[in-house]
């Protein structure tokens, strides 16, 4: 029994101490609810409880939005910084493109005699 409390206070010291980090090294715009030194001091003064309350209702997460990467064809911002003659070179030379490569994979009809 005594392995397990061992054990036990070991594992929480090591969340307490990953709740205090985190929390401190979260800029301010991340704290939900109160500011930034009121959560640190409920972690700190509240070890494990403090540390739960912490993760599941004080720290925001990221949004989706800034996470996700956007094509730079599909970037609406991106496509405004070309120009209109930019954009017909571009779409020109794929034109180009697109025939030469069919040009290629059409070869010789097969003769259907043999």
């Amino acid at each position: 029994m005594a392995r397990v409390l061992i054990v036990g206070g070991f594992l929480a010291l090591i969340f307490w101490v990953f709740s205090v980090v985190d929390c401190a090294v979260q800029p301010a715009t991340r704290h939900r609810g109160v500011p930034k030194g009121a959560w640190i001091a409920i972690v700190v003064l509240i070890p494990v409880l403090g540390g739960i309350l912490w993760f599941a209702l004080g720290r925001r997460r990221r949004d989706r939005e800034s996470m996700r990467q956007v094509a730079p064809d599909d970037n609406p911002e991106f496509l405004r910084t070309l120009g209109k003659s930019e954009q017909d070179d571009r779409i020109r030379k794929l034109e180009e493109e697109l025939a030469r490569l069919d040009d290629e994979t059409d070869g010789p009809a097969p003769d259907p005699r043999s």
